[in-house]
């Protein structure tokens, strides 16, 4: 059958959004081939993702596999949504120089549980399977793992980079370790994937999905890498763990704030790889902050289209209004806690000493590099003199950085 020039447009219109934001697709022609037959039969592309349950709360970095995900299903195509709940007993050591703790099963249930209600804030569930890898894997017998296990070889094992780099520096790898990236291609011969997504430290996982795929007589599936979202900070991957973190199950304004945090450079990856957008229309955003348009005026529609995602559209008004209250007039949220401080003598106390009885920061050293950052204000003004004295009373309102408020009385000495 001939692909009619209008069904081409349609292919390459695909191709073009399911690449937006992608590092690699391995292989490109291969994923053409599929969604020609996919237009030419009807049969929606089968489209995986793997997630371990290795935490309960997803935050927008792990959206950027969801919103690839969505992407498909906005074309008709299926996807499979794995949740790991057999390899998250093994520990993944992906990208990193050691062997990553085991869940026990306890702690994966629960956060796959979380996981499946998280999901669908961005997925559709009428065209998504949410499936558990230990539905087969723990029907396995030691025979059929064996058998499995025969399909690879150590020397193709070691080729992977963190496990060549242990391997030469005579660090241990336990042989479990190379179950990990044997499941997880097995789980892609299971569900008969067309397509896997997988961040940058995946590839190599992924493309052994593509070779037991072989092995078994299947068609191999087309693997697509996409990148290790920044976090607010702009440096690093975002992880809950490093506070860099947007979760998305987080307050609205919360949500508004942090995307309204983050750097104009690093507005566009976001606008990239989470937002809903077409590309025609970000880089119509991009032309005219390039004509002089005032990239925060774009950054408010990003928050304003992620807080309505995840939040909802009636949350979204009242988080920019407690945005707009908070961050360009100065003035502090609504719920401010309240702290009551001791004064050291009786003119009151530091101003360092009290922002950290109030827990706005770890230290009184932190406190006073805060000070001389400017980053500390004082009933809305700034103040950089790391000697400055609160007098009993107030409450005053003490403010570090663009989060942390509280209202602080000194008491009397």
């Amino acid at each position: 059958m001939t692909t009619t020039e209008p069904e081409a447009t349609a292919i390459e219109t695909q191709i073009t959004e399911v690449r937006r934001g992608a590092e690699e697709v391995l292989v490109e022609s291969e994923l053409r081939d599929k969604l020609v037959r996919s237009q030419e039969t009807g049969a929606p592309l089968r489209v995986k993702a793997g997630f371990d349950p290795t935490a309960p709360d997803i935050h927008l970095g792990h959206t950027v596999l969801l919103q690839k995900l969505k992407t498909f299903q906005d074309f008709g195509h299926r996807v499979l949504f794995l949740i790991g709940d057999f390899t998250g007993r093994i520990g993944d050591p992906s990208g990193r120089s050691a062997t990553r703790p085991a869940l026990t099963p306890e702690e994966i249930a629960a956060n796959a549980e979380t996981y499946s209600e998280q999901i669908f804030r961005v997925l559709d569930p009428e065209c998504t399977e949410v499936v558990f890898n230990s539905t087969w894997m723990g029907e396995m017998s030691a025979a059929d793992l064996i058998r499995l296990s025969s399909h690879y070889t150590v020397a193709r094992m070691l080729e992977r980079d963190d496990f060549h780099q242990r391997f030469t520096e005579g660090r241990s790898i336990a042989i479990h370790e190379f179950l990990y990236p044997l499941i997880q291609g097995y789980d892609s011969v299971v569900l008969e994937a067309d397509v896997e997504l997988g961040g940058t430290d995946q590839r190599f996982n992924l493309l052994v999905g593509r070779e037991l795929q072989r092995s078994y007589g299947q068609n191999p599936q087309v693997i697509m890498t996409l990148p290790i979202l920044e976090g607010t900070d702009g440096a690093q991957k975002m992880s809950k763990s490093l506070g860099n973190a947007i979760g998305i199950r987080e307050p609205a304004k919360e949500i508004f704030g942090k995307v309204m945090s983050v750097s104009d450079e690093l507005m566009w990856r976001y606008f990239e790889v989470v937002s809903d957008r077409p590309l025609a229309e970000v880089e119509e955003l991009q032309r005219q902050v390039a004509q002089g348009r005032n990239p925060r005026d774009v950054k408010v529609e990003l928050a304003r289209e992620l807080v309505g995602r995840f939040a909802g559209q009636d949350q979204v008004e009242a988080a920019q209004e407690a945005f707009e209250r908070q961050f360009r007039q100065h003035q502090a949220p609504e719920d401010v806690p309240e702290r009551t401080v001791p004064a050291e003598g009786p003119h009151g106390v530091r101003l360092g000493a009290a922002l950290k009885a109030a827990e706005l920061v770890g230290s009184t050293s932190e406190a006073n590099r805060m000070i001389e950052q400017n980053a500390v204000r004082v009933e809305g003004e700034k103040e950089t003199d790391r000697e400055r004295v609160l007098p009993p009373g107030g409450p005053y309102l003490l403010q570090v950085g663009k989060h942390r408020f509280a209202r602080v009385t000194v008491a009397s000495g």
